[in-house]
Parts: structure tokens; sequence; C-alpha cells
């Protein structure tokens, strides 16, 4: 037995390898391939959506805005376009869910700081005390990189909006005061076409690390999105 192996021995190594390469391309051409959804408003949880546009199911995408940063500059849509970015809301006097969500994504802001294709973008829900002096104390206070992480404050009207109409991401407050928000823990990954692409519990570190998986993939796969 032992001096058939032996004369064998490469045929059946040949085998063996070929086996094993066969295998593996049968493996990878039955493994699906990654995805991400693309997010309209007919989509979500309708305590997150405008009730106007609740019924939209597709094309579905962020609109123009004009907000001011810690550094007093305006931003707008300009500032973003072809990036992928994640969005969030939030107020810098924040003592629940706020200081460990910045937290999170100051770990986001580590992953994709060398990463030219990649922003952040948080908006304060409390724009009346939230001054860009506010912002810039809590900017320098976690570190966020300027240009990088753009922390907003603006009409509270136009905050409103875009948190319901265009994110799909902030429950109603009381609803004795208009435009009253209560901001959530989700972090809205959006697209290079303005897509909104998934949301995460900024509270979490596994959802941190799936919102950096997916963030890396959609800088990997422009061109096939």
């Amino acid at each position: 037995m032992l001096s058939i192996l032996k004369k064998y021995r490469i045929y059946i190594g040949i085998v063996s390898l070929f086996s094993i390469i066969t295998l593996y391309l049968f493996y990878g051409a039955l493994k699906p391939s990654k995805t991400l959804p693309i997010y309209n408003p007919a989509d979500v949880n309708p305590e997150l959506v405008d009730t106007t546009i609740q019924y939209i199911r597709k094309y579905h995408t962020i609109a123009d805005f004009s907000f001011v940063n810690q550094n007093g500059k305006t931003i707008t849509q300009k500032d973003y376009n072809g990036k992928v970015y994640v969005a969030d809301f939030f107020f810098t006097t924040c003592g629940s869910i706020c200081p460990k969500m910045t937290t999170n994504l100051i770990d986001v802001q580590k992953a994709i700081k060398d990463n030219p294709k990649v922003m952040l973008l948080s908006h304060t829900v409390f724009p009346e005390t939230d001054s860009v002096p506010a912002l810039k104390t809590y900017a320098k206070k976690y570190g966020v990189i300027d240009g990088k992480w753009n922390l907003v404050t603006g009409d509270k009207k136009e905050i409103y909006t875009m948190a319901r109409k265009s994110y799909l991401a902030v429950k109603l407050g009381r609803p004795d005061q208009l435009y009253d928000m209560v901001h959530t823990e989700n972090f809205v990954l959006v697209d290079q076409k303005r897509r909104v692409r998934g949301f995460y519990d900024g509270t979490k570190k596994e959802d941190i690390k799936r919102l950096i998986e997916d963030i890396n993939w959609l800088c990997t796969n422009e061109k096939n999105e």
C-alpha cells in the first residue's frame, strides 16, 4: 500500500490541489455578493418619516441644505457632492445617548480620516442653544477633525425638515410644539448619489463595525452603484 502511495504521490497531490481549487471557486460562485439596500420613505418606520412622503417607494434622495458649522462656515450639499457620508442628530448638552454616539462616531472618524471620499455630518436638534461657539467647544472636546466632520446648526424648521423628509431618522417630539424633535440613536449612511443606504444604532459597537464595513464597501464599489 505504501509503495502504491509513493508511486502515485505526485498524481494524488495534483488531484487534491485541483479539488481544493475547484471547491473554492464553486463556493465563491455560490456565495451571494454583498449588497446594500437603497432606502425610500416607504421602507422605514413611519414614525421616522414626515407624513407627506411616507408613500414614496423609489428615487428618494437627500435634499439640498445649508447650515453653519462649528467654525462659522456655511456648509451646503456641495460640500458633500460625490461623497459617502454619515449623518446623525444630537445636541451638545445631551447627557443620555449623545456622548456614547459621539464617542462611537469618533471611531468612525478614525477609520475614515485618510479617505477623502468619506465625511461626517452631525445636526443639532436644539439650534436655539447650540450656537457656533457651543459647537466649537463640543468639537474640541471630542477631537472633531475640521473638514472631515461638520457639526451644524441653523433654522430649526430646516433641520426638522431634513431629519424627517431626507434622512428618515428622527421621531416627533411634543405634538404641541411645532418642529419639536426627539433625536434618535440612528446613524444614517448616505452614498455618492445622495441615497440612504443604511441605518445603524449609534450606541452599539457592533453596528459601528458594520457601518465602517459598509462605508468601505460603498467606496470600493462606487462604479457599480
